[in-house]
């Protein structure tokens, strides 16, 4: 049996390459203007933003690194390349996926640090985050490799048309590496993420009920901080619940009969995963006026309208929130994040 063949139907085939097709132009897109916007306004960038431009260059080298081959596999209803590029593809890919879910517990981490009414000396330069930056790529790149040193194993899906972790040849000689896998790469950093932001939404309740009686500026910044609080909420749970079904469905390949699932089944959450790279720019585009306005600038002088500058405001970019009689500040970062 071709374990290369696709065991879908060719209807189907086509389906899924149309899809991850629309997926691919959008995340491509969506995560340049993240770039472009973040190169245009960098002149003005705060230390920690620059975790966002990292979380889109993962999300970018996705796309592109992977995207193309799923789509050609797909109208061809045969996987590309044989072992090499099915191992290039599988190791892409979980490389890419750990950097991403690393790079939103680091910033779920900092953006909890940086509301912590730290004072100047004790805030997070831009030596700390590029050391952080750093280690996003080193660790996703150590455990990319795990599986090609004989920790785990990578091998084709299911259903023919992309390769990842080889989750059903992993029951035994390679089940402690799939126990390490999700407990360091997802249910820690979900815990990591939920209990930060749970922290932030705390104190942004009492720096509001705090300066309750500055009732002429504190609703606007509590509003705008709440704003960018939710932002980042859904671009890191946006991301976990992407995958969650994918890791639900790989857990049962292993603990069950990966026979028994059938290639649509293991088809749908695979598709759903990738879909992660494209949701934070549309996030940024709904709920960043400012991220809005440079895109609408940028898409004005592309097609001739008028001139595109970048925009000289960052009032809804970083907000510091104070009371009489307190010099504390919290300080939120930029819409891209």
């Amino acid at each position: 049996m071709d374990i290369y063949s696709s065991t879908l139907s060719p209807a189907l085939d086509i389906f899924t390459g149309c899809y991850l097709l629309v997926i691919a132009v959008l995340s491509i897109v969506g995560n340049l203007l993240i770039l472009i916007m973040a190169v245009k306004r960098s002149s003005r960038m705060k230390p920690p933003e620059l975790l966002s431009v990292n979380l889109a260059v993962t999300d970018l080298g996705a796309a592109v690194a992977m995207y193309p081959l799923s789509v050609a596999a797909a109208w061809n209803h045969h996987w590309l390349g044989g072992d090499a590029l099915c191992l290039y593809y599988a190791l892409a890919g979980f490389f890419f996926g750990v950097a991403s879910i690393m790079n939103l517990t680091i910033m779920a981490i900092v953006r909890f640090v940086v509301s912590l009414n730290l004072s100047p000396n004790e805030k997070i330069g831009w030596r700390k985050v590029k050391i952080l930056c750093l280690w996003v790529w080193l660790y996703g790149l150590i455990w990319a490799l795990l599986p090609v040193l004989g920790w785990g194993r990578y091998g084709p899906e299911p259903f023919g048309l992309s390769c990842s972790l080889a989750w059903g040849q992993m029951k035994h000689e390679g089940f402690s590496f799939v126990v390490s896998l999700f407990t360091f790469n997802l249910v820690l950093p979900s815990i990591i993420i939920l209990c930060c932001y749970f922290g932030i939404a705390i104190k942004l309740f009492f720096t509001y009920k705090k300066s309750i009686s500055n009732i002429n500026r504190v609703p606007k910044n509590i509003k705008l901080h709440r704003r960018l609080l939710v932002i980042a909420v859904l671009v890191s749970f946006g991301f976990i619940v992407c995958w969650t079904p994918y890791a639900i469905v790989s857990m049962w390949s292993i603990l069950g009969d990966s026979s028994n699932i059938p290639p649509e089944v293991s088809l749908l959450p695979c598709m759903f995963a990738k879909s992660s790279t494209v949701y934070n720019p549309l996030i940024y585009y709904i709920f960043s006026k400012s991220f809005r306005r440079e895109v609408k600038q940028l898409g004005s002088w592309c097609l001739g309208w008028s001139p595109c500058h970048a925009s000289n405001t960052i009032k809804d970019n970083n907000i510091s929130m104070s009371h009489a009689g307190d010099k504390s500040r919290v300080e939120v970062l930029t819409t891209l994040q």
